[in-house]
């Protein structure tokens, strides 16, 4: 591809088509934006793991389409993320069909048995996030949500804005006591 010596051409060709592929992914972040590898949602998880498997194939290829094809891919998946964050930001309904929504596990310090259930989230699990938040009184804790992204956020205060709540997935006897 580069050199007529086997040895020195497979070592050159390693290190420029993965330095190559590398700025190629770096210049499509810069063009995307900073979401692009953010932890958002399972769209972006499996685009980010598709992204290492492109970039490892464009590292190893052996001829020049193969490189070229491994770039376009890449592109591909950018092209892709964006159309899919325009849809979600266009159309909300769009976003609950790819995108998993907040929950609510813990309301004004009571856990939410069906919703910790529902997501697999145990006891000892939310135990955990509370002590990492220093939380040393579970009935100072407004909501704990899982959010779309995996992560756990803890709110505590002496009282929750409801705007906060906004896009979540509410405890049964919230959602009631709202609609009344």
């Amino acid at each position: 591809m580069f050199v007529d010596e086997p040895v020195f051409d497979t070592v050159l060709r390693g290190m420029v088509l993965a330095a190559a592929a590398l700025l190629w992914v770096t210049m499509l972040i810069r063009m995307n934006g900073l979401r692009s590898l953010s932890k958002m949602s399972n769209f972006d998880f499996v685009m980010t793991i598709a992204l290492g498997s492109l970039v490892a194939s464009a590292a190893v290829s052996t001829e020049w389409k193969a490189f070229v094809q491994a770039l376009a891919a890449m592109a591909s998946l950018f092209a892709v993320q964006w159309t899919m964050n325009q849809l979600r930001m266009k159309w909300p309904r769009f976003r609950t069909l790819v995108q998993n929504r907040p929950v609510v596990l813990v309301r004004d310090g009571v856990f939410q048995e069906d919703a910790m259930h529902d997501t697999r989230v145990t006891r000892a699990d939310l135990f955990e996030k509370l002590r990492a938040s220093n939380v040393s009184d579970i009935s100072n804790v407004r909501a704990v949500i899982l959010e779309t992204t995996g992560d756990v956020s803890v709110v505590q205060g002496e009282k929750l804005d409801r705007d906060l709540l906004e896009g979540v997935d509410r405890p049964a006897q919230e959602k009631h006591e709202r609609s009344d």
